[in-house]
C-alpha cells in the first residue's frame, strides 16, 4: 500500500547551495503501470527503473510541456519509454521479443536473475526529450548505451550533454510473497555551476573533498531504507546529509496518467491510407486499437476513418 512518503520527489540543497539534489520514491505509479501491462519480471523491473530515472531527471528541469526518456536498442527489449508531464503525470511502456528474451536467459544462464537494462536492451541509444508543446522544436539529448547498468548510462549522458558532475543511484523492488506491488526509487546529486559571481563558502579543495564525502553518503543508501514506508523523504535525507547544511526546497507528487483518447487515436488512424485501413478492419468493418501505455481499447468503424479526397477543378 502506498503512503504519503511515496510517489513523491523531495528537492534539496547542500552546503549553502553548492550542491543540489532530488530523492524520488515511487510505488502506486509503477505498480499501476506494470499491472496494466503484465510484462515478464525482467521487463517490468527494467521499466520500473526507467520510470524512476525519468521522474528524477524531469524534476530537475523547468518545462511546461512533456519530458520523455526513451531507451531503444537491438536486444530482447527493444524499447523502454517513460514520459512525464509538467504536472507530474507519468506513463511508461516497453516493447520486447519474448522468444529472444528466453533465448538470452538460457544463453547467459540468468533464469532466476533480474538483468540490468543494458543487457536487456543491447546496442542502441538513450534519448531525453523536452517538448514544450508550443510549436517550437523539442530539445533532445542523446547518448549511446555504454555502461553496466542504467545509472551508468544516465551518468554518461550527464557527463556528455550537461558536463555537470553528477552522483546517481537507482533502486527497484519487485513483488515478494503475496504482494503484487513494484517500487522504484532514485537519488541524484549535482554540483551547482557557479554563475554571475555566486560565492560558495568552500575552497576548491574543500569542495572536491566534500564531493567525495557526498559520493560515499549516496552510495551508502540501501534499498531497505529507501523502500521503508515508515521513513519520510526528510528522514532519509537527514540521515545522509545532516552534516552538510541540508535545506529542503520543495516537494512534487507524481501519479499515473495516460493522455490517450478516442479522438487522438482516431486522428492517428485517419492518417493511414485506405489500403492499410482495409487490412486492419475485421469482417464487420471495425478496427480495434489499443493504447500501448495504458491498455485501453478503442473501436472505430472503417467508414469513419476515411478522409474525403478533394479534387482540384
Amino acid at each position: 500500500m502506498t503512503t504519503k512518503n511515496f510517489d513523491t520527489c523531495a528537492s534539496f540543497y547542500l552546503e549553502n547551495g553548492a550542491f543540489m539534489g532530488r530523492l524520488v520514491r515511487l510505488n502506486d505509479v509503477v505498480s499501476t503501470i506494470l499491472r496494466n501491462h503484465q510484462y515478464p519480471l525482467n521487463v517490468s523491473s527494467a521499466l520500473a527503473e526507467t520510470t524512476a530515472l525519468a521522474a528524477l531527471t524531469s524534476s530537475m528541469l523547468k518545462y511546461g510541456g512533456l519530458f520523455t526518456l526513451q531507451i531503444q536498442g537491438n536486444g530482447p527489449v527493444s524499447l523502454l519509454v517513460t514520459d512525464v508531464t509538467a504536472n507530474g503525470k507519468i506513463r511508461s511502456c516497453a516493447k520486447f521479443d519474448e522468444k529472444k528474451l528466453n533465448e538470452a536467459k538460457a544463453l547467459r544462464k540468468t533464469e532466476d536473475i533480474i538483468e540490468e537494462v543494458p543487457h536487456l536492451v543491447g546496442g542502441g541509444y538513450m534519448a531525453l526529450t523536452v517538448d514544450e508543446q508550443n510549436g517550437l522544436p523539442p530539445y533532445q539529448g542523446v547518448v549511446d548505451l555504454k555502461g553496466k547498468n542504467l545509472s551508468e548510462l544516465a551518468l554518461r549522458y550527464f557527463a556528455q550533454s550537461e558536463q555537470i558532475d553528477t552522483l546517481l543511484k537507482l533502486f527497484v523492488k519487485t513483488p515478494a510473497g503475496e504482494s503484487q506491488s513494484y517500487m522504484s526509487a532514485g537519488i541524484i546529486l549535482q554540483k551547482v555551476p557557479l554563475k554571475g559571481g555566486k560565492e560558495i563558502d568552500l575552497s576548491e579543495q574543500n569542495l572536491n573533498q566534500t564531493w567525495e564525502d557526498l559520493s560515499a553518503f549516496v552510495q551508502s543508501l540501501k534499498a531497505d531504507e529507501v523502500f521503508d514506508s515508515a521513513l519520510s523523504n526528510e528522514e532519509i535525507l537527514h540521515r545522509l546529509f545532516h552534516q552538510n547544511n541540508l535545506r529542503f526546497t520543495g516537494d512534487k507528487t507524481f501519479e499515473f496518467g495516460c493522455r490517450c483518447s478516442h479522438e487522438k487515436l482516431k486522428n492517428t488512424l485517419s492518417s493511414f491510407d485506405a489500403k492499410e485501413l482495409d487490412e486492419m478492419a475485421d469482417s464487420n468493418g471495425k478496427i480495434e486499437a489499443t493504447c500501448n501505455f495504458c491498455g485501453q481499447k478503442y473501436t472505430y468503424l472503417r467508414t469513419e476513418l476515411i478522409k474525403e479526397e478533394k479534387h482540384l477543378q
